[in-house]
């Protein structure tokens, strides 16, 4: 297994002292505000179920109109919050490689039918409508994975996916800022192991991995069962008939055993939850691609993305469920085993992702506000990421009040929730820049018995593209008429 190395090169303490006053260096408008509303985020008692009860936290000093002023009106250099996060200590595997992580938490908005930004956003639930649709707002994250089993993550990134983008040029746009920031601050630096990039089976691996080909990133991502690759190009041999010499070589198809032939890895692990694990990898196979959807208007030749095929399966699944193996692709070829067995252990560690976006959601209370802006939906976002941050510069030194029902937990072993249980009494510890409030006083609001003369306009719901298709996107309408789309 990959150990993370937690080592800091400061004390902890002024750690978090110093990237509190950087974020409150970078809010730009309304930041005392915007401050103390973090600050209550992290204080509260209980998990966040409403905007306004912040407002009651010792920790936010104004009142509730501040709270909703200042997510509607306030200023955020998330340029540079994106960089401080960057240069934070971040988790790293055992030979020195950062691992990240990749993947789309929507933030459901199924009743805000008056904002134009909305796209239809997959759910999977419980019962028998297993798989929906719903709109509302995706966000894609980018964060650091730790090593073993753990619910912490090193968020580095988060943007809001707008209707009728492409999900893998997107990606890969966000993936190119994040790599380059870690560049820059130095968390990279030449001579040092790839960058690790982990995904899900909901994103286009080998294409991502070819718009990705210029940066010291390698890409690891889940395929579907049903997928069918291709060996590399036979030796070319005379024919005397003529005819262009093949591009591609035989199938190999993931439900067919027939067709795999002899791997070239194959690696045995024994494992405390899933019994047995046994990794199988092919080297150098590649999708047959052709010029539709995304490749439609590539110029030149198509590519042939050549990578690693790894098939994963294990004795048993702690759930107790069907127990199916797991079709994996690396983007680089001539696996040895310890990096068959590498790729399997750090896209098992993806998972540690929906612990993050629990932890945001339920908590922390990100999906909480009803908020109608979705540039407030942004500022709010950023708020909670950086409360998150707090929390796990905060991690070796809040002491763990547990419930009685609870395990005690060893130092530095401490789930988020139980840290921010504790953070209460590390605040008074770190210095808070924000100034004291001014006395106001609340403005006349709407005349009593008056209505709204001027009704927001509703908008169609839009959706996001994993195929890089062509997309027509509707457009607005008043009531009474019909919505016509444009090309």
């Amino acid at each position: 297994m990959i150990v993370v190395e937690q080592s800091v090169q400061c004390d902890p303490l002024a750690e978090l002292s110093r990237f509190r006053g950087v974020f409150y260096d970078c809010l730009t408008g309304r930041r005392d505000a915007l401050f103390e509303l973090a600050d209550a985020v992290l204080c509260t008692d209980g998990p966040v179920k409403t905007l306004v009860d912040l407002a009651l936290a010792p920790e936010h000093r104004r009142g509730h109109g501040s709270l909703y002023g200042a997510l509607d009106r306030g200023r955020l250099d998330v340029g540079r919050l994106r960089t401080a996060l960057a240069g934070l200590p971040l988790p790293r595997a055992a030979d020195g490689r950062l691992v990240l992580a990749v993947d789309v938490s929507p933030w459901l908005r199924p009743d805000a039918g008056t904002r134009a930004d909305r796209s239809f956003c997959h759910t999977y639930g419980r019962g028998g409508a297993k798989h929906q649709m719903i709109p509302g707002w995706p966000y894609s994250f980018v964060v650091a994975l730790e090593a073993g089993r753990t619910s912490w993550t090193a968020v580095l990134d988060a943007v809001r996916l707008e209707p009728g983008a492409d999900l893998a040029t997107f990606t890969t746009t966000q993936l190119i800022d994040v790599v380059a920031r870690l560049i820059e601050v130095g968390q990279w630096k030449g001579g040092d192991p790839e960058i690790l990039v982990v995904m899900d089976a909901g994103y286009d691996a080998p294409r991502i991995a070819h718009l990705l080909a210029d940066l010291p990133v390698q890409v690891l991502g889940r395929l579907r069962s049903d997928r069918v690759m291709r060996r590399p190009t036979p030796p070319r041999v005379y024919n005397p008939i003529g005819g262009r010499p093949p591009k591609h070589g035989g199938e190999f198809v993931f439900g067919d055993p027939g067709t795999w032939g002899v791997e070239q890895s194959v690696t045995t692990t024994a494992t405390r939850r899933y019994g047995t694990a046994v990794a199988q990898a092919w080297d150098r196979l590649h999708p047959r691609l052709t010029r539709r959807a995304a490749w439609l208007d590539h110029d030149g030749p198509l590519p042939v993305i050549e990578g690693t095929v790894i098939r994963l399966a294990v004795e048993k699944l702690p759930s107790g469920g069907v127990n199916r193996p797991v079709w994996l692709w690396w983007s680089s070829t001539g696996a040895t085993p310890a990096d068959v067995d590498r790729c399997w252990q750090s896209f098992l560690r993806r998972f540690d992702l929906e612990h993050t976006f629990r932890l945001l959601k339920q908590t922390l209370g990100w999906t909480r506000p009803r908020l109608r802006d979705s540039q407030a939906a942004d500022r709010w976002t950023w708020l909670v990421l950086a409360a998150h941050t707090q929390l796990r510069l905060a991690r070796p030194l809040v002491a763990d009040l547990r419930r009685p029902w609870e395990r005690p937990a060893e130092p530095n072993k401490l789930t988020p929730a139980r840290v921010r249980r504790g953070f209460r009494n590390l605040h008074t510890k770190t210095p808070s820049p924000a100034r004291a409030p001014k006395p106001t006083r609340p403005g006349p609001g709407r005349p009593r018995g008056s209505k709204n003369q001027r009704p927001a306009p509703r908008y169609e719901v839009g959706r996001v593209l994993a195929t890089g298709e062509a997309y027509a996107r509707p457009v607005h309408h008043q009531k009474g008429t019909k919505p016509r789309r444009v090309e």
